[in-house]
């Protein structure tokens, strides 16, 4: 049997012609309303930010913002660091390091919540894991809870010296963003 072969004609052409136009009139028309959901440059600017760590005196807190989160910087003293490295593991409610720059597993071990080129520098994003609050401590006269580090006073989550959860409704330890250091005095986060 033979088949019969259909030239395409005029009319095709033009029911071609004009779902393409369609097609892309409409993505042409789409385009602003999924171009809105992309970060700002104000955003994209703040992805990474450089902070000079050298002002910093020991003992001393600075804030700094990234990705429109508080950052806290802290220049602990030794013994600060002592404190923290005589806690336990079982005594802490959050046992994982909570650092992006170490395994999801790592113990929270104070070790694992500071970068190994500078221990005496913590830093960690300085928001509540209760309700996203900030803690206090970072000011000189700020209340720092009962184990000397930072006091959350809306629900009562008390922080260590590393930035561990040790009593309060809070479920996690501080977060270490993933940061490094670009110098001796320098580090950059993200």
């Amino acid at each position: 049997m033979a088949t019969k072969t259909v030239e395409p004609n005029r009319r095709d052409f033009m029911t071609i012609a004009a779902g393409s136009f369609a097609a892309v009139g409409g993505a042409a028309a789409l385009w602003p309303f999924i171009d809105q959901m992309n970060p700002d440059a104000s955003t994209l600017s703040l992805a990474t930010v450089e902070v000079d760590l050298a002002p910093i005196e020991e003992g001393q807190s600075i804030t700094v913002s990234w990705r429109g989160k508080p950052v806290f910087i802290r220049y602990r003293t030794s013994a600060e660091i002592e404190e923290s490295r005589s806690v336990k593991l079982d005594d802490l409610a959050d046992p994982v390091a909570r650092n992006e720059n170490v395994g999801d597993s790592a113990p929270a071990t104070d070790q694992n919540r500071v970068n190994v080129k500078n221990e005496k520098m913590l830093v960690m994003i300085g928001i509540c894991t209760h309700l996203g609050c900030i803690p206090k401590g970072q000011r000189v006269g700020d209340e720092k809870g009962e184990y000397g580090g930072w006091f959350c006073p809306c629900h009562g989550s008390h922080y260590d010296t590393a930035g561990r959860i040790r009593k309060g409704p809070a479920p996690r330890n501080l977060d270490v963003p993933a940061y490094d250091y670009i110098s001796e005095t320098k580090i950059k986060i993200g």
